[in-house]
């Protein structure tokens, strides 16, 4: 694994203004309840995938004010000495939950949840945001690809592409948990055992005199993988005819088989049904096609449609940078303060109503019906609040009250799980293989209908009756 980095200095400067107000105010110990949610889910989609928890939880292990950090904020002339020798002995003891990467996730609901004291609530709202959205909107983006597909592979081949080092290695990461086999990026697979893929650049075959020669040094090269680009000059005209040869000299008579062929431009569907037909003729069927260039989940979905022979797919760029809809906009919110002990929730009010938050320190129950082990919904309740307990219930939508269901033969999930206690780890985060499984697995609990890429099903996100009357409460109060 790469060497942990002290980043406790990325972060919105307003956070250390803030808390050296809350400080000089006497808010220094108050203890605040904060949750992260999303309000959208990107492309339309009728989910998002929990992604960026291990390197949080690598960042607030890290979390320490160095002497040069102390010496910058001196030099802004705004902080007091108190306060900056505070910050100087910081030591992080908030409690911290969270949904487990790879968990299908839904708007308004918390992924994150901090309790703590203000400051450090505060100090660590921009590395929750970044790092969870980032790798959220990947493994989102990678997972709609994935399954347009349709069980064929898809490899992730966007680190050049990428919005620098970090959106690169943990893109990687997060498109294999959003399902893609493997990846081009080379420091992923090094860091977090992410099979690394590829064989030639165009820049490969220009080297040698000729594409033929270029392709049987390939073929010498890596007998036993040998995948050969064959668009550089000419698809049907050279580089099928100059592959086929290959193959059948260097290949097939030393007794291996070919592995593949390349495709990176043209019309993607004429050209793999054409070079199908030829690989087959010449006793090749066992060699796949694999198709790339500037491919996301409608092209791919298209070609299929089109009876395109592809056997493998690799994507970069419209992945590694969702472009499409580049961002997550998962946001950081005060959701309740303490005071003597109790909870006095806390809500935002805007005219915007997709902004209106929902109050109180809060869990995410998951109901799955016993029958299928399909998830049914999620209900948001009170931390205080008993689970649903198989018996029968009654959800209902919070914005249109008169739509509900009764619910009965489920059986519930937690969703939030504990992270930090008091500032200490008691979560050990599962390998990027195991997280990838159990993306796999969780995202088989949703119906077909909420997988749809157009006009997908809305899945039911609900409040308990008592979560729901305290907004309502609030609403009303802070509305006269």
């Amino acid at each position: 694994m790469n060497a942990t980095k002290n980043l406790t200095m990325l972060m919105d400067f307003y956070e250390m203004t803030m808390a050296n107000g809350y400080f000089e105010h006497g808010f220094k110990e108050n203890i605040v309840c904060y949750d992260m949610f999303f309000r959208k889910v990107p492309d339309d989609g009728g989910f998002a995938i929990m992604g960026g928890l291990k390197q949080l939880i690598d960042y607030i292990k890290e979390l320490k004010f160095e002497d040069s950090d102390i010496e910058y904020f001196r030099s802004k002339k705004l902080f007091s000495e108190d306060f900056l020798e505070y910050i100087r002995n910081f030591e992080f003891c908030c409690d911290v939950w969270a949904v487990e990467e790879g968990v299908p996730i839904f708007p308004n609901e918390p992924i994150v949840k901090v309790i703590g004291p203000a400051i450090q609530a505060q100090f660590v709202e921009t590395m929750i945001l970044l790092t969870i959205n980032h790798q959220s909107l990947i493994a989102t983006k990678a997972n709609r690809i994935v399954r347009s597909a349709e069980g064929r592979p898809v490899m992730e081949f966007g680190s050049r592409r990428a919005q620098g080092v970090t959106g690169a290695i943990n893109g990687a990461r997060a498109a294999y948990i959003g399902g893609c086999v493997g990846t081009a990026c080379t420091i992923a697979d090094k860091n977090y055992a992410i099979p690394a893929l590829g064989t030639m650049a165009h820049s490969w075959v220009q080297m040698f005199d000729s594409e033929y020669e270029a392709f049987k040094a390939y073929a010498n090269t890596y007998p036993d993988n040998c995948t050969l680009l064959i668009d550089t000059y000419n698809v049907l005209k050279s580089g099928l005819p100059n592959a086929i040869k290959v193959f059948k000299e260097e290949l097939i008579a030393k007794g291996h088989r070919p592995a593949g062929v390349r495709i990176d431009s043209g019309d993607i569907t004429y050209l793999s049904k054409k070079i199908r037909v030829e690989l087959d003729k010449n006793g090749m069927q066992d060699c796949k096609i694999t198709a790339t260039n500037s491919l996301d989940e409608y092209i791919i979905r298209d070609l299929l449609r089109q009876g395109a022979p592809i056997d493998v797919f690799g994507v970069g760029e419209r992945l590694i940078t969702s472009s499409s809809e580049p961002v997550f906009g998962g946001v950081y919110k005060l959701a309740a303060v303490y005071k003597d002990g109790e909870e006095i929730p806390k809500i935002k009010i805007s005219e915007n109503t997709a902004k209106i938050t929902t109050p109180c320190n809060k869990k995410i129950y998951r109901l799955y019906e016993n029958a299928t082990g399909k998830a049914i919904g999620d209900v948001l309740a009170l931390a205080d609040e008993a689970a649903p307990d198989g018996s029968s219930y009654e959800i209902f939508d919070p914005e249109h009250t008169w739509k509900r269901k009764t619910v009965e033969d489920y059986y519930v999930k937690e969703l939030l799980v504990p992270i930090f206690e008091k500032g200490k780890c008691i979560y050990e985060s599962p390998s990027v293989e195991a997280i990838r499984s159990f993306c796999k697995a969780q995202i088989d609990t949703l119906w077909d209908e909420v997988k749809r890429f157009e006009n997908p099903h809305k899945y039911y996100v609900d409040l308990s009756p008592a979560l729901w009357q305290i907004k309502h409460d609030l609403l009303s109060k802070n509305s006269k």
